[in-house]
């Protein structure tokens, strides 16, 4: 009779913080992307935990060296859906044991150095500055359990750290007063967020790989085709277009509201993303008082010095699902 009360119900493993800088040079013009990836897989691996059997595990510092072999010779690594894509793909079709694998890229944000040569601006063709803290992300899971010929693909991405501010065209009122209510309401405020955007694609097939070496990674359909869908490099810069355009121009009664304006509009334009989530934290601006020598800085149409104040705060989130 079993002793045993417990089990190994789940297991994945892999390599975190695996940092790349990419340089593609064509000709005297260069490309960079600069990623933090992790990489974890699952598989028949229990025994590595139950056994001390080693005999299953793909070293950790072999999956940073895929990684950084992948970004070496990848025709997608500009991509970060398609790299990440083309990662676990090769992952779990080099390895029988391994039957899934999961990838979350997360991209710096680099621009160009704009130069002015007499009256003319132009962008610098291999010099760049570091524009923002905002990162664009992308999370993958590349789905082998069906078979090694029958790969599904689950991408989500997004943005975050995208810090925004308006410094009117929000007001906050109607809501509930109690006994616990000292918020004074409000038709003229500063609305500030830190925008946190993801948004899941449909589940898709994915090619498998020809090669013995597994190295190989089509897309599967030609360029201008798959509008809307995890194919689409049109879609990154175009959710990100929306939030800012919709923040900016909403006349916002509350952030769920803008939020939600925000949500309805990426799903309503890209056929082929599920869900969009919103997190948007409050980032709140109080104004001065300055009543102790007669100067009115408190009333929403004179208030012009603020102070800012990180904690606490408001925290809004939600998921808009396609039907």
């Amino acid at each position: 009779m079993s002793t045993e009360i417990s089990f190994l119900s789940n297991a994945r493993y892999g390599k975190d913080k695996v940092r790349v800088l990419r340089v593609v040079r064509q000709g005297s013009l260069h490309l960079i992307v600069e990623y933090n990836v992790t990489v974890l897989v699952e598989g028949d691996i229990d025994v590595s935990y139950t056994k001390a059997d080693n005999s299953v595990v793909v070293a950790t510092d072999s999956l940073k060296n895929i990684t950084y072999y992948l970004a070496k010779v990848s025709p997608h690594v500009l991509i970060p859906e398609r790299f990440a894509l083309h990662l676990g793909v090769h992952l779990v079709s080099k390895y029988s044991h391994l039957h899934k694998a999961f990838i979350t890229v997360e991209q710096l944000r680099w621009s160009r150095i704009s130069v002015h040569n007499g009256s003319e601006s132009k962008e610098h063709p291999y010099s760049f500055l570091r524009d923002g803290d905002e990162k664009r992300f992308v999370k993958v899971e590349v789905d082998a359990s069906a078979g090694k010929n029958h790969l599904v693909g689950r991408v989500s991405a997004g943005i975050t750290d995208l810090l925004v501010l308006k410094s009117t065209g929000s007001s906050f009122s109607n809501f509930v007063r109690d006994e616990y209510t000292t918020l004074v309401e409000v038709d003229d405020r500063i609305f500030s967020t830190s925008v946190d955007l993801n948004y899941t694609f449909a589940p898709i097939e994915l090619p498998c790989p020809k090669r013995d070496d597994k190295l190989d990674f089509n897309i599967p359909v030609a360029d201008g085709q798959g509008v809307g869908t995890v194919w689409d490099t049109s879609v990154p810069d175009k959710a990100r277009k929306v939030t800012l355009e919709v923040f900016a121009q909403d006349d916002s009664a509350s952030v769920q509201a803008t939020l939600y304006k925000m949500a309805t509009q990426i799903v309503q334009d890209h056929p082929g993303v599920a869900s969009v989530s919103y997190a948007l934290p409050n980032k709140h601006f109080i104004p001065v008082d300055m009543k102790y020598i007669q100067v009115d800085n408190l009333t929403p149409s004179n208030a012009e010095v603020f102070m800012p104040v990180s904690a606490p705060s408001g925290l809004i989130s939600a998921t808009i699902s396609r039907k």
